[in-house]
């Protein structure tokens, strides 16, 4: 049995944290800054993939800390996506219905 995810209610999950975030740090969650948010998860993620592939300082973690930041960093990417989504409109479940799913359809 396959899980589903409602990504619209995660979604909703992520905009109230994202919301807290902001207002206890006094960030103004403008439309530039659902982009660069992401953007700057992404260098972080690519940070710690360096880092695990010994491409890269260790920043003083050992294996188990750097897969555990690495995991840390995908799912910092991933709300920040679905972020980004929500802010421009975009309903990712038919996105991924037209770009992915329908490769499914297909076979």
């Amino acid at each position: 049995m396959t899980a589903q995810v409602d990504i619209a209610a995660l979604a909703d999950r992520l905009e109230r944290i994202s919301i807290g975030y902001a207002a206890r740090e006094g960030i103004d969650r403008n439309d530039d800054w659902f982009l660069l948010k992401l953007v700057e998860e992404l260098g972080e993620l690519t940070q710690m993939q360096l880092a695990r592939t010994g491409r890269s300082k260790d920043r003083g973690l050992d294996a188990e800390q750097l897969d555990a930041r690495l995991a840390e960093e995908c799912a910092d990417v991933l709300g920040h996506v679905l972020l980004f989504a929500r802010r421009n409109g975009i309903d990712l479940d038919a996105a991924l219905d037209a770009k992915w799913f329908r490769w499914e359809r297909l076979a």
